[in-house]
């Protein structure tokens, strides 16, 4: 029989195994609850659950990630214009 957890047990747990890509909030973990309600049955959590989870996170859209200012002036330099 599958051991089931919290929602908070299960958050913990699937943080501990996952890199830092697949790694989830709990805000995260209650829109994946929302919008997946067939697969969670009132509020038990399972290990089962993780590979579905990872699955959802791996279809979410990637947030542009913009780092320091410098780089951001490096990418969009003016260069001086050339006469020809």
């Amino acid at each position: 029989m599958e051991d089931f957890l919290t929602k908070d047990k299960f958050l913990e747990e699937h943080n501990k195994l996952s890199p830092n890509n697949l790694q989830v909030t709990f805000a995260l973990l209650t829109k994946f609850q929302e919008e997946k309600k067939p697969l969670l049955k009132d509020k038990e959590w399972s290990n089962k659950l993780r590979m579905p989870l990872i699955s959802w996170i791996l279809t979410l859209p990637k947030k542009e990630k913009r780092t320091s200012k410098k780089a951001k002036e490096e990418i969009y330099r003016d260069y001086p214009q050339t006469k020809f």
